[in-house]
């Protein structure tokens, strides 16, 4: 068997996911395939390359130097292929590759970038996982990314790029079925939730581990559920069966009601990250402040989310002034099936 950039990209993703389960989701495979990919490349290579550990996989000694050799190779590869659709796009022309994590303020954001910037061709890419995004810009895929990194668990930034926040910290509220106890209160608190199975999305960064640190002051582990589909996650709350995390910025759906959490014990910061080699990004604080006019258009349209901004004396309200309606969504904008009901339900 020889190796091709196909197989090197893979092992990337796997020492940047930390696991064969979490690479497999960003690569659009199943993780019984690319199980079976990796045994194919190790005995092509002649070694072990990860280490199977109870927290994920961890690149051996022979892993390490095979990744330092990789990684040059699948990032010149993405430029040479982002190169190539650059000139696709047409001599003189310039594009704009966003990318984001699912969430209400995207639609408002593309909007706005779209009509400051009417001769630009402008694309946005989905993702659940914001490393994974990152990976995007650093290898040349992405221009601009929207990530979010939850509380205590920051991400892994690339050296080299430009980093400006667009919320420090957003707090997480629940989703949960109007027929459950607590729907009928202005907040619930996360101890009154504790025998309620919650659903996690396998594929988003630390959102588990946040869930588990919440929980552990608490003294018990959270119940959960994994789920990467977003109706299914939507069928599961409205049925009474699970509750979620969701953004605050969530409309609820039939069945469902959104409540804050008491005390706030699951948050997350919003950042905007460029690269500024990137011959599109010429005004990253632009790209900034229509994110953050976007994000403040989302927030307001959140009923939930309003009150609780104007509890707590929130900064956003003070940039928000009497934000006008938001227009309908772009018919072009789909999020991936794997969004689950807490990422722009």
């Amino acid at each position: 068997m020889e190796l091709d950039v196909r197989h090197l990209r893979a092992l990337c993703a796997i020492a940047d996911a930390g696991s064969v389960r979490k690479a497999a989701v960003q690569l659009g495979m199943t993780q019984p395939s690319l199980t079976t990919q990796l045994r194919r490349i190790e005995k092509a290579v002649g070694g072990t390359l990860f280490t199977r550990e109870r927290t994920g996989s961890r690149p051996t000694p022979l892993g390490r130097s095979v990744l330092s050799r990789a990684r040059p190779i699948v990032a010149e590869m993405s430029a040479l292929m982002s190169a190539a659709q650059d000139a696709a796009v047409g001599t003189g022309a310039s594009r704009l590759r966003i990318g984001s994590t699912a969430s209400r303020a995207v639609v408002g954001w593309l909007r706005r970038v779209r009509d400051r910037l009417p001769e630009t061709d402008t694309t946005i890419h989905i993702e659940v996982s914001s490393n994974a995004l990152l990976e995007m810009l650093a290898t040349n895929q992405l221009d601009v990314a929207f990530v979010h990194e939850p509380e205590f668990f920051p991400l892994r930034v690339p050296a080299g790029l430009d980093q400006r926040v667009v919320v420090e910290r957003e707090p997480q509220f629940v989703a949960v079925s109007t027929d459950h106890p607590r729907a009928g209160r202005s907040s619930v608190r996360l101890a009154d939730l504790v025998t309620d199975s919650w659903i996690v999305d396998p594929a988003a960064d630390d959102e588990y581990a946040a869930l588990r640190r919440a929980f552990a002051v608490l003294g018990c582990e959270p119940r959960t559920v994994a789920v990467r589909d977003i109706t299914t996650a939507a069928d599961l709350v409205a049925a009474g069966e699970t509750v979620s995390p969701c953004q605050p910025t969530s409309r609820t759906r039939a069945g469902m009601t959104i409540l804050p959490l008491a005390d706030d014990p699951l948050a997350v910061r919003l950042l905007l990250i460029a690269r500024p080699g990137a011959a599109a990004v010429t005004d990253v604080a632009m790209l900034h402040r229509e994110l953050e006019q976007a994000y403040i258009e989302a927030a307001w349209a959140s009923p939930a989310y309003r009150q609780w901004l104007m509890r707590h004396n929130s900064p956003l309200l003070h940039g928000a002034g009497d934000p006008a309606p938001p227009r309908p969504p772009l018919a072009t904008l789909q999020l991936p099936s794997q969004s689950r009901v807490a990422r722009g339900s």
